[in-house]
């Protein structure tokens, strides 16, 4: 039995989604559904076991012997998330107690770390996984922050020679984007927004560039579908001799405006581009460049190329967004 936390969740239900198809499990699921509509994002999946994150612990005692591996996706992804207890509690300790739980049943534990840890640097997006490198991070809220105290934490156990799980996969996603995204609301990703910005028949704002080096429109942030982060979690289970954190990001940086237009385009609604103000109160921290360095998850074997910005918009508009049935 592989059990999925945040299943619910954006990439964890893509995870689920990839699970069934592939023939692995069967699944339980760990979550809080809420009175809302994320249920639908698990609504075709056949499931095994629905856990409540409160009970996992004693879930996972109690089908000990059945359990294959953990995949912790679950989490405050807000990066707007001010109640640092909060965070604390559910980000920090939960992804360690599951740690623990993993290292002494011996099952493989993958993990949701995030590109927020990087805070505000736009170069050396390296994914080094040792004390220096992870202390050098200056996450720029209290999210980033709190996965970078996990993959700290972790890390330090590894050098101490402490017991850890037999595979252990921490994952720092980049802007991903992709179906079951739906009940994020303003956490959701700017494609997203904007077919529904498009759909309504209203202009795109983008922000203005305040720096003289980069026009208007042209920051740049590595756009990473949701099926390769999916993909990508199926092959890690498959290869389990690989353990680490790893960038999960396209490496290739692409702007707003190419995002904006590509969207436009295959809408076929060329609705008004206008350059707006960005707020003072965001100019001081915003990144105007982030780009997944690649090369260590390469070197461990994955050798598959990512969905091109191109590839992967069509895909969720045609196959998702433009549906009455946009669930995965």
């Amino acid at each position: 039995m592989i059990v999925v936390t945040g299943a619910a969740g954006f990439i964890g239900s893509n995870i689920v989604a990839d699970l069934e198809r592939l023939g692995k499990g069967p699944i339980a699921v760990c979550d809080w559904f809420g009175s809302g509509e994320k249920w639908l994002n698990l609504a075709k999946r056949s499931i095994a076991a629905f856990v409540a994150p409160e009970r996992l612990i004693d879930f996972l005692n109690a089908n000990a012997s059945a359990i294959s591996a953990v995949i912790h996706m679950g989490a405050i992804s807000a990066t707007t998330e001010k109640d640092v207890d909060r965070l604390v509690e559910l980000n920090i300790n939960f992804s360690v107690s599951l740690w623990d739980w993993c290292a002494a049943a011996r099952v493989p534990f993958l993990y949701a770390s995030s590109a927020a840890t990087y805070g505000g640097r736009e170069a050396d997006f390296s994914d080094q996984d040792d004390a220096e490198s992870l202390s050098q991070l200056r996450p720029l809220n209290g999210y980033g922050w709190s996965k970078k105290a996990v993959d700290q934490i972790f890390a330090a156990r590894v050098a101490e020679g402490r017991p850890t799980p037999p595979q252990w996969i921490g994952f720092k996603f980049f802007n991903v984007y992709g179906p079951n995204e739906y009940h994020k609301d303003d956490m959701r990703s700017v494609i997203s927004k904007l077919f529904d910005t498009i759909q309504a028949g209203e202009g795109i704002k983008l922000f203005k560039s305040h720096r003289p080096d980069i026009r208007d429109g042209e920051q740049l942030r590595d756009f990473v579908y949701v099926k390769d982060c999916s993909k990508i979690a199926c092959w890690a289970l498959e290869n389990p001799t690989v353990s680490g954190i790893f960038n999960l990001g396209t490496g290739k940086a692409r702007s707003f405006l190419d995002l904006a237009m590509l969207v436009r385009s295959r809408l076929k609604q060329h609705v008004p581009i206008e350059f707006i103000d960005m707020p003072e109160a965001i100019r001081a921290k915003y990144q105007y460049f982030t780009q997944a360095d690649t090369t260590k998850i390469k070197l461990a074997g994955m050798n598959f190329e990512f969905t091109s910005l191109e590839d992967g918009i069509a895909d969720y508009l045609d196959h998702y967004l433009l549906r009455d049935d946009r669930y995965r």
